[in-house]
């Protein structure tokens, strides 16, 4: 339980961040792009890979790995998880699931968005 409040922590962490992030973005840069998104996506995809790598050599403890490749990494963007995972697959040479990955989620992802953006707009009338 108390793994799993840590996660929920890290969560509630990484989630602040990423909107904290989004407002500084718009702010210093514009909003014609997003910026912030584009910016956690990337910090993410690096922070998740170097806390799994030092929490596979056992510099840290389980419990704080967790709580932040699964929290903080969770909560500010989820594309950290992908990345991971994705490079793992490569590792082991799993070179079609690495393309299915990579495919299914962008593909799938940027589909079912539009479909979400169709069926609320078709609520919305």
């Amino acid at each position: 339980m108390a793994r799993f409040l840590l996660i929920c922590l890290g969560g509630a962490l990484g989630t602040g961040v990423r909107y904290l992030t989004a407002l500084a973005a718009a702010r210093w840069v514009g909003a014609e792009f997003p910026y912030g998104t584009l910016a956690v996506n990337l910090v993410g995809a690096f922070a998740i890979g170097l806390v799994q790598a030092v929490g596979a050599a056992a510099m840290i403890p389980d419990t704080l790995r967790l709580a932040l490749a699964v929290g903080v990494m969770g909560g500010l963007t989820t594309y950290s998880a992908f990345s991971y995972e994705t490079i793992v697959l490569a590792e082991v040479g799993a070179w079609s699931r690495v393309w299915l990955n990579i495919i299914l989620t962008n593909a799938g992802t940027l589909t079912l968005c539009a479909l979400g953006i169709a069926a609320g707009r078709a609520l919305a009338r």
